[in-house]
Parts: C-alpha cells; sequence; structure tokens
C-alpha cells in the first residue's frame, strides 16, 4: 500500500503543479507520471526480500517506456522539416 499511496501522491502532486503553472497537456502528465512511477518504484525496492507483486510492475513500465518512445517520435517528427520527413 505504501506503493499506491507514493505513486497517487506523485500524480496528484503532478497534476497540481501543472496546473498552477498552466502547462497542463495529457503527454507531459503521462511523462510525468512515468517518472513518478519509476522512482516510487525505485524508493520502496525492498532489500533483502522480493515480493511476487513487484514482479508484475514489468509490464507497466515496459507498456509506460513504450508510451514514452512513441511520444519522443512524435515530437521529433513535428521538429523536423516537412522535406526531411513526408507526412
Amino acid at each position: 500500500m505504501r506503493f499506491v499511496r507514493g505513486h497517487v501522491a506523485w500524480m496528484v502532486a503532478t497534476l497540481l503543479a501543472l496546473v498552477l503553472l498552466d502547462a497542463v497537456s495529457y503527454e507531459l502528465f503521462f511523462v510525468l507520471s512515468l517518472i513518478g512511477l519509476l522512482v516510487v518504484t525505485e524508493l520502496t525496492a525492498p532489500f533483502n526480500v522480493a515480493p511476487t507483486w513487484r514482479r508484475r510492475l514489468r509490464w507497466p513500465i515496459l507498456l509506460g517506456l513504450a508510451g514514452f518512445a512513441i511520444i519522443v517520435a512524435r515530437r521529433i517528427v513535428e521538429i523536423l522539416r516537412p522535406e526531411v520527413v513526408p507526412v
């Protein structure tokens, strides 16, 4: 439960910060939530024992990294000139 509370707190703080900075976007919230997932995963990792539920975190992390790669690829295509990358 510490993991879930930590990640929810991270996401709420992220959303609040984005609202206060007037920079709310789905992509930015997704990327910051993914960073929070990775940080909370590392901060709550036990030293001696690996609980079975932690193995199931691999799939959401892999899906998040795939989504991040898609976002980065879309941004790169937007930045490149239309002559370089045909749309």
